[in-house]
């Protein structure tokens, strides 16, 4: 009897574990999308990350591309990356559906830019628009 009580316990627990896990894994608003994202990608969690990004196959391909790129790095610039302060330097509304993101990170203090796309009643980043955006964006 004490042992179904001990998986019946422990089962209640990983359950619990996992719903807890996964709801930590959404955003309440864009900003909130873009910073978890970016978070999981200095910290070099790109399966977290990806959690946050806009499924398509290009968007998937940009986020491997980043990883490959993330486990080359030296030990000292992982270290630096994971310390790293995100900085928001505007957050631009499109639309109800589209926000761009204008962000740095306090480690490499150059200027980049999310889109962030509302599907349903959730927030995913665009990681393609980082690489296809005009440049002039990022300009203060």
């Amino acid at each position: 009897m004490q042992k179904l009580f001990s998986l019946i316990f422990l089962l209640a627990l990983s359950t619990a574990c996992q719903q807890k896990e996964t709801s930590s894994l959404t955003a309440s608003n864009e900003v909130d999308a873009g910073r978890k994202f970016l978070r999981a990608a200095l910290d070099g969690k790109f399966d977290i990350a990806k959690a946050y990004l806009l499924q398509d196959s290009l968007n998937l391909n940009y986020l491997d591309v980043a990883a490959r790129g993330y486990e080359r790095l030296s030990q000292a610039d992982k270290e630096n990356y994971r310390v790293a302060s995100i900085i928001v330097h505007e957050n631009k509304i499109e639309n109800d559906s589209i926000t761009l993101l204008i962000f740095s990170n306090s480690f490499k203090n150059d200027q980049d830019t999310l889109r962030i796309l509302k599907q349903g009643d959730k927030w995913f980043v665009d990681l393609s628009y980082l690489y296809v955006h005009p440049a002039s964006l990022n300009q203060p």
